[in-house]
């Protein structure tokens, strides 16, 4: 059995030789550069990562190839990076990098003493009533955008053969964007005061997600590609440790709605494609309302934030999600247990989600840099000893 067909028996809810591994087939089950470099230093391997970086505002990098074979990961990412040609395109003054995203957001990192990049300027944070200034936000030109983009996917594809192709968003979700934007008081005000303005900012981000979309299956279409699409992967985070970001019922009547759309748009385009989306926090209250949107899969599954408990979601919502992640904490345990308690951790999360199929494993979100290689390497280990059915 073929990684491939390993995930595609397990998201379609049965039990393939052994559970999936998924390392880098989105920017949201990744690793970061630091952490990465240490844990194959730790065992004499290969340091290389693809370029260009995946996100180097978060510093999450890609494995080389070789390393990705050598780590059994089922998976391999097409899509977008964060910073079109970050290199080319990052400004330096002395050793402090700054870039611009999407929508004209800037980061900032000085490696002395930063770890990531930290968002400096939020485009219509200034302005009084957000319906009054979403007209005015920035995108980049499109036309220039897709060239970067068809040249990424052509490079990428070459390397999904045998894999599960996961075909990766190239922007955050609808409520982070919104953020990002508009900034976080003011957005959370917005949505109490000017909620015309929220849902036209929404529209405009559902507008370019859907013309992504479009841009990536025109593509796959015109290069024979579009049947090694696996998995299209959404986000937005809408979830805290302890509730949802808004009212449940504001996220239901004006989010998931358009994430409807946006799934709809590409199942019609892509028949029998399955779609993922990744959403932090405790959302178990709308996961029912994101199932009837059109969701298959959910990441990261953050099992220690309220009512996420692993058991209960796969009890309730086994036989209609797929749940891709919670293989192991990052916040907890995988970053400060012990190795011995990282192995009893994944050895107990694997016989609550193994049996059945429906799960791939991967930690709940990104490897950060303050995970041990000790760590890294108990948890790959005991996937391989005890991932198997």
């Amino acid at each position: 059995m073929n990684s491939k067909e390993r995930i595609l028996k397990s998201i379609n809810h049965q039990e393939p030789d052994r559970v999936p591994y998924d390392l880098a087939g989105t920017t949201v089950t990744s690793i970061t550069k630091g952490a990465y470099q240490g844990a194959m230093e730790y065992k004499g391997l290969p340091t290389g990562y693809q370029t260009p970086e995946i996100d180097p505002v978060s510093q999450i990098v890609t494995p080389i190839e070789e390393n990705l074979v050598r780590l059994k990961s089922d998976t391999r990412r097409i899509g977008a990076q964060r910073i079109p040609e970050y290199q080319a395109r990052k400004k330096l003054a002395g050793q402090v990098e700054t870039v611009t995203d999407f929508y004209g957001c800037n980061w900032e990192w000085d490696p002395a003493k930063d770890l990531y990049f930290n968002q400096t300027t939020f485009p219509l944070k200034e302005y009084g009533l957000l319906s009054e200034c979403v007209h005015t936000l920035y995108r980049p030109d499109w036309d220039e955008y897709v060239r970067i983009l068809r040249c990424d996917l052509a490079s990428q594809i070459k390397f999904t053969e045998g894999y599960c192709c996961v075909a990766d968003r190239h922007v955050a979700g609808l409520t982070e964007n919104s953020l990002r934007i508009r900034g976080y008081e003011k957005w959370y005000m917005d949505t109490m005061l000017d909620t015309k303005g929220v849902e036209a900012l929404f529209d405009i981000i559902l507008e370019d997600k859907i013309r992504y979309w479009d841009s990536v299956i025109d593509w796959a279409i015109q290069n024979g590609k579009q049947d090694q699409i696996d998995v299209v992967a959404e986000c937005d985070d809408l979830g805290s440790q302890s509730s949802t970001i808004i009212d449940p019922a504001t996220l239901k009547q004006m989010v998931i709605p358009r994430f409807k759309t946006l799934f709809s748009h590409v199942r019609k385009r892509l028949p029998g494609v399955k779609t993922f989306m990744h959403s932090c926090g405790a959302i178990r209250e709308i996961i029912p309302d994101l199932i009837d949107a059109g969701l298959d899969i959910l990441n990261p599954v953050q099992y220690t934030a309220n009512g996420m408990e692993l058991a209960g979601l796969k009890k309730d919502f086994g036989k209609d999600l797929v749940f891709w992640g919670g293989g192991i904490d990052t916040q907890t345990t995988l970053n400060n247990g012990t190795p011995g308690e990282v192995k009893d951790v994944v050895k107990r999360i694997l016989d609550i989600m193994a049996p059945g199929g429906g799960f791939v494993f991967a930690p709940v979100h990104n490897i950060q840099d303050d995970v041990p290689p000790e760590n890294f390497w108990a948890m790959w280990e005991t996937l391989q000893e005890y991932g198997k059915y």
